[in-house]
């Protein structure tokens, strides 16, 4: 979007709307939470800022560093933050009122900004609020000016010149410090702002994100440029996986005030991977612009393939479903005014972004696969097959069904299940091997704690269609256990138990087998995930006496620190065995009992993420999947698949 000349971002063009006092009382109402993702959110509000002038044309390159004090700084070529007296209240700059005033920013009246992500204005003055110490740098109009803030966005010392900007410079720098206080923990994690910062990048095209991480030795850097956009982001996501054909499609459309992009590439697996973003923001339960995508791309095709008589007179359409498998697809759409549902904006309201991405589908996506013949059949003889997969599942369904209804309660036999029949305080330990479930059988709490013991490890559900999923026997005792059904059946009010909880060793089978079930559960059953009924428990991996009590502890870090914290201990450790050679008394007091026990909950924040994690650990490509467990080895503690 240019139209430059008409935008104005000087000190009027900041608007208060109310004050800043609640957030330091309540911080989850602006950033979600207070655990980590709540910590890294700040550093998005700050990033996101910079964004914004990157999408009006202003900026070229944004700086993220890490710094080894535990600070962030952001830095950007932008146009700098207006410094003049507000007209409203001439005893401030509007620089001040931004990082002091909740809801003031150049967002609102739409002078300052044409399009932007951060439509809340609440961005940098929440940062302030919840950091310790925040230091402002802004370089406009060939001066350099400077503002320190301390603890909850005290104003330390007023924004004042301290000199020339170097080479003509503008933009605006942002150092801060979490408030301890606030955060359950104010350790940034590397490759959770790696991960952000190169989706940034893509959706962006050409715009340079310089990531460092000051905290290691040697110092990390890494680049983020893509001159391709989401061209490129497409590239990447399908990089783990075996593209159908190596050219990705891609098209764009605009009308006045709002514009799309969409790059689309099918590869050879079963599952759709379509993500959806408005003005940069990650719109991970869709909305209009996906609606008018899927709706376009079922009927382009279809036509397609009826006049090209790849599908017979006496053959009904192909289903959407059936098309879109195996489909990586990003749209980008950009527009003035987004209606975003809730201050999550996971889900995109505006009707007219519906109709320009149909049209522009129905155009564009046609006059590709004009072009394109040959790999016009490939995705359409793929669809077909899909079709007829899916019909084979649905009769595997029936067959299931008829057999839960055969069955009385429709309930494995192997399941050991729990007396209370509510959900809500319901939960089922999958326990891999019999001699392990037979502990837990003897651990757990009958009223409130059911066992599903499974042999082996199941079907790997990334490489195998529905129809052949639905025969496997573990797969099949799963889903009656679970009860919420499974793919598009799937139910989540159904759902038996609000705990569903995976009791694997600590070992590579034990990791291996926990990385299969939350495979199957995020391609077939994601509500439970995105609901946080997922867990995985952790048993100790150490125990040890201090005087006559039993210590259990986590892992070889939670040994040294408690070495650091006991220096004269000197009694054995002894490493716990396989879950299935616990006794029950040991398994209870580790791993079962709610009050002793630790439990990792499982969630998705980016969806795109997730997808890649699981093709590329579940996927055929080795090399691939032997970089990523390298790179990630030292962030285990940090597991969120």
């Amino acid at each position: 979007m240019t139209e430059q000349a008409v935008l104005t971002y000087e000190a009027e063009d900041i608007e208060i709307l109310e004050g800043l006092e609640p957030v330091r009382k309540r911080p989850g109402m602006f950033i979600g939470s207070t655990s980590t993702t709540g910590l890294h959110h700040l550093i998005w509000e700050v990033v996101d800022n910079s964004v914004d002038e990157a999408m009006q044309g202003f900026c070229t390159k944004i700086i993220v560093t890490l710094l080894q004090d535990g600070g962030c700084r952001v830095e950007d070529n932008g146009r700098g933050i207006p410094v003049d007296p507000h007209p409203s209240d001439p005893s401030k700059t509007a620089a001040e009122i931004v990082l002091t005033v909740l809801h003031a920013g150049g967002k609102f009246g739409g002078s300052g900004y044409k399009v932007s992500g951060g439509l809340h204005g609440v961005g940098v003055s929440v940062v302030n609020a919840l950091s310790k110490r925040l230091d402002l740098e802004i370089d406009r109009g060939g001066r350099r000016y400077e503002m320190k803030f301390a603890g909850g966005g005290t104003t330390v010392s007023k924004l004042k010149p301290v000199g020339d900007s170097p080479r003509k410079r503008t933009g605006t720098t942002v150092v801060f410090w979490p408030d301890q206080t606030i955060f359950d923990d104010v350790e940034f994690r590397a490759q959770t702002v790696m991960e952000r910062l190169q989706i940034m990048a893509f959706l962006n095209k050409s715009l340079e994100i310089v990531f460092i991480d000051e905290r290691q030795d040697p110092v990390l850097r890494e680049i983020y440029k893509y001159n391709g956009g989401i061209q490129d982001f497409v590239k990447h996501l399908n990089s783990s996986k075996e593209p159908l054909f190596k050219k990705i499609c891609f098209y764009e459309g605009a009308e006045p005030e709002q514009e799309v992009e969409i790059a689309l590439q099918w590869n050879t697996t079963y599952y759709e991977s379509i993500h959806s973003f408005a003005n940069g923001i990650s719109t991970i339960e869709g909305g209009m612009h996906e609606e008018g995508f899927k709706k376009a791309l079922t009927n382009v095709i279809n036509k397609y393939a009826r006049a090209r008589k790849l599908l017979k007179d006496n053959e009904a359409n192909l289903d959407g479903k059936d098309i879109r498998e195996g489909l990586t697809g990003i749209i980008s759409v950009r527009l003035r005014d987004p209606q975003f549902e809730g201050q999550t904006k996971s889900k995109l309201g505006n009707v007219t972004i519906r109709s320009l991405v149909e049209k522009t589908t129905n155009e564009k996506l046609s006059q590709w696969l004009e072009e394109n013949p040959r790999e016009a059949s490939q995705i359409i003889q793929k669809a077909i097959l899909a079709s007829r997969a899916r019909q084979a599942a649905a009769n595997a369904r029936d067959l299931t069904r008829r057999k839960s209804a055969m069955g009385g309660a429709g309930l494995p036999g192997k399941l050991i299940d729990c007396s209370s029949k509510n959900a809500e305080i319901s939960e089922i330990f999958i326990v891999e091997g019999n001699s392990a479930g037979g502990s837990a059988k003897d651990a757990r709490d009958p009223h409130t704690q059911a066992i599903l013991p499974i042999r082996g490890k199941i079907l790997n559900v990334e490489k195998s269609r529905m129809d052949k999923m639905l025969k496997n026997t573990e797969i099949q005792a799963l889903i009656m256990a679970i009860g919420g059904g499974v793919g598009d059946d799937f139910d989540i009010t159904k759902v038996r138990y609000h705990k569903i909880i995976i009791l694997a060793d600590a070992d590579v089978d034990g990791s291996h087998i926990r990385t299969l079930l939350l495979t199957f559960f995020l391609r077939q059953m994601k509500p439970l995930i995105e609901s946080g009924f997922v867990y995985a428990a952790q048993p100790p991996l150490y125990s040890t006496l201090v005087g006559n009590t039993k210590t259990y502890l986590k892992d070889d870090q939670a040994k040294a620190e408690f070495l650091a914290s006991h220096p004269n201990h000197k009694n054995e450790f002894q490493r716990l065995k396989g879950l299935g050679e616990m006794d029950f008394s040991e398994l209870e007091a580790t791993t079962m009992n709610p009050a002793k026990r630790s439990l990792l909950q499982i969630n998705m924040e980016q969806a795109s993420i997730a997808d890649e994690v699981c093709s590329i650990l579940m996927g055929d490509d080795v090399e691939v999947r032997r970089k990523f467990i390298q790179q990630n080895a030292k962030d285990v503690r940090f597991l969120d698949v």
